[in-house]
């Protein structure tokens, strides 16, 4: 009691030695697991208390009693528990979900990573932990990266506070930047119950090094290949090609026009392939291709910036669209490297294959047609009549002259086969009166030879009268030459042949036996052949032949003076035969005489003569015997030969 009277100055103050217990009194009980809040009954120490012993309830009613006059003091309801924050806080935590970005250094593989964390903030206490999550063989340490503790926000002293955390956000803890992405459920309604709007969830971005580890640790499942492999692609679709007709439309530009082209879409190996259709003068060069045979991308340009395209050309790993046949159809507009073509038809092949293998059912050509072109027209000047028609007309359609193109089948099949006539020349010199001519007409060729056979003592020299060469008519156009057929030749026919008239007169039975058998290839061919058979009939009415008996001997009806003029013609060749041969006569007798009985038999001349080639009949053979046989005993003998050969 005596240190109560003491006041509480420096000096005055004093140590209980026998005070052995500091210790504060419990405030916090446990009943049933629950943490509840008890009185403390003693004091520090364990010494008793000596104040009244009244609840925190009852001192808080006598704090705010006031005194009444009429009806008394109202009564206050009780006020709530005092809580403290470690019991009302107790297992209350805010997660939030966040991410950071390290960088990489001295790697090829990656140049940064994305590590997610997750935000731990403890309401009983405001303290702050971030934990990462494990990810298996990430390679880096793991787990609890800051443990729990205040985190100071700034330099002046300020802790980081739940009410400054949100979703959607940056926030710094020791120098290293975390940003908010989400937050559970129970955070969400905690700060909507505070009063605070959270941002709407953010995304994370992927770690291109965790995807790459996925995509290698991820179980491989394998397809079974196509039986369409490219053997079999090979076998049957080679030689196939679809083909397309389009037009590139560039009347845009200065100088364009709108071109054809052909594009061939390769089945074997999926190739493209585009050739240019070219036209008589459209002033262009001749070059076959546009684009050579290759696989044609859609897109060119979509690739990856970091390609070096300067030194390395695209390959299918960096192109992965490329045209396909489904890509092909009519009244499309395919882009071959930023060039546009309309695709107007395609073949019969094409359509076929498109409606067997994607059922195209709709292949209605497109019109395409550009502006009309004024063509100027070429006139032909007229012939000058010099060569044959056509290599005339070859100089005016080229420049360099090509031979004109024969009718090989034509000159084949009717090679050999001459049509002849006969033929006089209607002319007014008194000089040309009876001559004869024979027209030949080549059916290889349909050229035309004129020759005159000789006469003698005529005073005009025989022989051709006209090469080979096709006749045209009179009055013929350079551009459209007529020239003269078997239709043309009929009998009493006037053909002119370069100013020269010939009516023609006969022909050959074959003229008549061809063009029957052949009157389907030759129009207006029947009147000739009706001037042919009135002809033939004309000459069997005339020239009556007498009766022939098979293996008869020939009789000739000879005029007065024929048979010794013809004894006088083979006695020259027999006499002519033996002077070339021999030296002497009587080596000519001689050599008849084989058996050397100074006689040659009259069988001997007929051998001779046959030797000789002498066309003798019978009754010239008996003339030359009576001649020669003077005896009549059938032999010759030498004087007999000797002024055979010497006398006429």
């Amino acid at each position: 009691m005596q240190k109560m009277a003491l006041p509480f100055l420096p000096g005055n103050t004093f140590t209980d030695p026998t005070k052995r217990k500091y210790h504060l009194s419990q405030s916090l009980g446990y009943k049933n697991g629950y943490a509840l809040p008890a009185r403390p009954t003693v004091g520090i120490g364990g010494e008793p208390l000596e104040v009244n012993q009244l609840s925190l309830a009852e001192l808080d009613e006598l704090n705010n009693k006031r005194p009444t006059l009429t009806y008394g003091q109202a009564k206050q309801p009780p006020p709530e528990d005092f809580i403290p924050a470690h019991v009302g806080f107790d297992k209350k935590v805010l997660k939030f979900d966040a991410f950071f970005q390290q960088t990489v250094h001295e790697s090829q593989n990656e140049y940064y990573r994305v590590r997610p964390v997750s935000i731990f903030y403890y309401l009983e206490d405001d303290s702050i932990s971030v934990i990462e999550p494990h990810i298996e063989n990430s390679g880096m340490p793991q787990g609890k990266l800051i443990k729990r503790m205040r985190l100071p926000k700034n330099d002046q002293g300020d802790y980081w506070h739940w009410k400054d955390l949100n979703v959607d956000m940056n926030v710094d803890f020791y120098g290293k930047t975390f940003h908010i992405t989400n937050c559970d459920k129970w955070t969400q309604e905690y700060m909507a119950s505070e009063g605070i709007e959270l941002n709407p969830p953010a995304p994370v971005p992927s770690d291109p090094y965790i995807e790459s580890r996925k995509e290698s640790a991820a179980l491989r499942t394998y397809k079974t290949p196509s039986n369409f492999d490219k053997l079999r692609q090979f076998i049957e679709l080679d030689g196939k090609v679809l083909r397309f007709y389009c037009v590139w439309d560039d009347r845009n530009r200065m100088f364009g026009e709108m071109r054809p082209y052909i594009i061939q879409y390769y089945l074997v190996d999926d190739t493209v392939e585009v050739r240019e259709v070219h036209e008589a003068n459209d002033g262009h060069d001749p070059f076959p291709l546009l684009l050579k045979r290759q696989k044609l991308p859609k897109n060119r340009d979509n690739v990856e910036s970091s390609f070096p395209s300067v030194v390395m050309e695209l390959s299918e790993h960096e192109i992965k669209d490329w045209y396909t046949p489904v890509d092909f159809s009519i009244g499309r507009t395919v882009y071959v490297y930023n060039r546009p073509f309309l695709i107007y038809d395609c073949d019969e092949f094409t359509k076929a294959y498109l409606y067997k293998k994607f059922n195209v059912k709709d292949f209605t050509p497109v019109e395409v047609k550009g502006r009309a072109r004024n063509v100027p027209k070429m006139d032909l000047p007229p012939y000058n009549g010099f060569g044959s028609f056509e290599d005339s007309l070859q100089s005016c359609l080229s420049l360099v002259p090509q031979p004109p193109k024969k009718d090989f089948i034509k000159m084949l099949e009717n090679d050999h086969k001459v049509l002849r006539f006969e033929a006089v020349m209607d002319s007014v010199k008194p000089e040309d009166k009876g001559r004869r001519f024979i027209i030949s007409y080549r059916l290889a060729d349909d050229m035309m030879t004129i020759f005159e056979p000789p006469v003698r003592n005529s005073g005009i020299i025989s022989g051709k009268f006209l090469e080979r060469t096709r006749v045209t008519k009179p009055g013929s156009l350079p551009n459209n030459a007529q020239f003269y057929g078997p239709q043309d030749l009929y009998i009493g026919a006037t053909v002119v042949v370069f100013n020269h008239r010939f009516v023609i007169t006969d022909a050959d039975d074959y003229v008549l036996l061809y063009l029957e058998a052949h009157q389907q290839d030759f129009p207006g061919v029947q009147k000739t052949i009706e001037s042919l058979r009135q002809r033939r009939d004309y000459k069997a009415s005339t020239i009556q032949a007498p009766k022939s008996v098979k293996a008869a001997p020939m009789k000739i009806k000879r005029s007065p003076g024929d048979l010794q003029h013809l004894l006088g013609e083979v006695k020259s060749q027999l006499k002519k035969d033996n002077y070339t041969n021999f030296t002497s006569l009587t080596q000519a007798f001689l050599k008849y005489d084989k058996d050397r009985s100074g006689k040659i038999d009259v069988n001997e001349v007929k051998r001779v003569c046959h030797r000789q080639n002498l066309p003798i009949d019978d009754d010239l053979m008996n003339a030359l015997v009576a001649e020669l046989d003077v005896n009549k005993d059938g032999q010759i003998d030498h004087a007999e030969f000797m002024k055979f050969l010497t006398y006429y």
